[in-house]
């Protein structure tokens, strides 16, 4: 896996794809700097008129429904019509699934579209697999670990890849697993981490047709890059700037000294 991590890095460094993110306020700025920072080219178009276009010409699109309003679900919904019908790779992100019934009532619209990847935290992912939780907003109030078979249930029955970020992250066609151990705990003081790493994976798929390890390669890289940036950082504010930094910097040993990727044998 960890040749596969680095072959994909250097394509996207080399072709650095355009990623069509309609994503949330809060995280623009964070999430175009972290595709620059990684080698890809950041666009965030949401108006109705000109989604479609922006789509026929990305290669890989980020939905990520954290701050939502009628308009933005139009250009979503319009977004990855497109992108299915160009056969573009689409990822969703259910920032806050459960919270709300409008919310809930989005997802579903969404997830008729069938993308191709999901990415999400526990809390999340078990809302989308129709587990009975509790959810707190957009945070997570469970556990990778105790949203897996949720994962797997819901990778089978969408036909995507699903990825549950946490301390472990995990990524699941349904069937197989891999885990990835990478990260710091500094991370979860920063807004916006979740919704970077799904920007990143959608870098990566706009590289690598198998999508399974586009997401792999995106966590991997992206827990990489906050564990290097933990260590020379005093707090939320210095990590952040430093995270830019080290994704910037990765390098091919890193990932082979410090990735801690394998696949789950139960």
């Amino acid at each position: 896996m960890k040749e596969s991590i680095i072959k994909n890095l250097k394509l996207v460094r080399e072709k650095s794809p355009l990623v069509h993110s309609i994503t949330n306020y809060v995280v623009m700025n964070n999430t175009a700097n972290a595709l620059l920072a990684l080698g890809a080219s950041p666009v965030m178009a949401h108006a109705k008129l000109e989604v479609a276009d922006m789509v026929n010409i990305a290669g890989a699109l980020a939905v990520n429904i954290g701050t939502l309003d009628e308009f933005w679900v139009d250009s979503m919904l319009l977004a990855v019509k497109e992108a299915n019908e160009r056969d573009t790779p689409w990822i969703l992100d259910p920032v806050g699934a459960g919270a709300t019934a409008y919310r809930n009532e989005t997802l579903t619209r969404l997830l008729s579209f069938k993308p191709n990847v999901i990415r999400g935290n526990a809390s999340e992912i078990m809302s989308l697999a129709k587990a009975n939780v509790q959810t707190k907003g957009v945070d997570s109030t469970h556990s990778s670990d105790d949203a897996l078979s949720y994962g797997m249930q819901l990778a089978k029955e969408s036909g995507a890849i699903v990825c549950i970020s946490g301390a472990t992250d995990f990524v699941t066609d349904g069937n197989k697993v891999v885990e990835i151990a990478n990260g710091h705990e500094l991370m979860g003081k920063v807004t916006g981490m979740g919704c970077t790493a799904t920007a990143l994976i959608a870098a990566f798929m706009a590289v690598e047709k198998d999508y399974f390890q586009a997401t792999v390669s995106g966590m991997t890289l992206m827990g990489l890059s906050g564990e290097i940036a933990a260590k020379n950082s005093t707090g939320p504010g210095t990590l952040q700037l430093n995270f830019y930094d080290s994704l910037y910097q990765l390098e091919d040993r890193h990932v082979n000294q410090l990735a801690k990727v394998k696949h789950r044998e139960d």
